[in-house]
């Protein structure tokens, strides 16, 4: 069932406020009026320096990052946001479009990446989405989340295994946070790209299997027990 926004701003119990940083002032403006007619509050910035000043001081709910973004890039802005340890949403909006592009936005940090040209309601259903998980991951029924010797914790995002850190990107994270929430399933592909991308999946890109890899390396490499087991044509399973 598609929740509104009206259903979202129930759950925050405030407006959401959203980070905007696109130098095209006709799509700025664009986006600016569009969500501000949807409810949300939008703060709009054309270029990468402004935007960090402003995302490192102010409180906001989500941010939008566009890539070419004079001063500092957005896929830059978006690491350092990361490297602060600022845990908010980000969702990448670029003309660049390719597997490597959308590669490199992921490793940055980014939650999602939604290429242009694009339609305002995909742009509008995945900002709601995103503040949905953002919402659902800081309820404190399950901030610690763990398998054999493996434990995640919602809260302060520190992943270990066997009293070990490992430090995760942002993607690596939330793709682990699917597995430790369905251990012992059988997941698709498309199911692990929906949970941790929270996009359609693309079935002609190997994005998932990429990050699945990313993941093994730093979880299981110096490790004896093998976690995340491959079903050839079927998907993973955590085990």
């Amino acid at each position: 069932m598609f929740l509104g926004v009206r259903d979202v701003c129930y759950l925050y119990m405030h407006m959401p406020k959203i980070g905007l940083a696109e130098d095209d002032l006709k799509i700025s403006g664009l986006i600016k009026n569009g969500l501000e007619e949807q409810g949300y509050d939008v703060a709009a910035f054309n270029n990468g320096e402004a935007a960090l000043q402003a995302f490192r001081s102010e409180p906001f709910d989500l941010l939008i990052l566009d890539v070419m973004l004079p001063g500092i890039s957005g896929t830059l802005l978006c690491k350092s946001l990361r490297e602060q340890g600022l845990a908010l949403p980000i969702l990448m909006l670029t003309a660049l479009g390719t597997l490597d592009d959308k590669l490199t936005g992921f490793n940055s940090g980014a939650d999602d990446y939604l290429v242009k040209p694009f339609h305002f309601k995909e742009l509008l259903a995945r900002i709601e989405a995103l503040l949905r998980r953002s919402k659902d991951q800081e309820q404190p029924s399950d901030k610690v989340l763990s398998f054999d010797d493996l434990t995640l914790n919602t809260l302060s995002k520190e992943v270990q295994r066997a009293g070990v850190q490992i430090v995760l990107t942002a993607k690596e994270y939330a793709l682990l946070e699917v597995f430790l929430r369905h251990p012992n399933q059988l997941l698709s592909r498309q199911y692990i790209a929906e949970q941790a991308w929270d996009v359609n999946f693309d079935t002609g890109t190997n994005v998932v299997d990429v990050y699945v890899n990313f993941l093994r390396n730093k979880i299981e490499k110096g490790f004896d027990k093998k976690l995340i087991h491959t079903r050839i044509n079927m998907g993973y399973i955590l085990k």
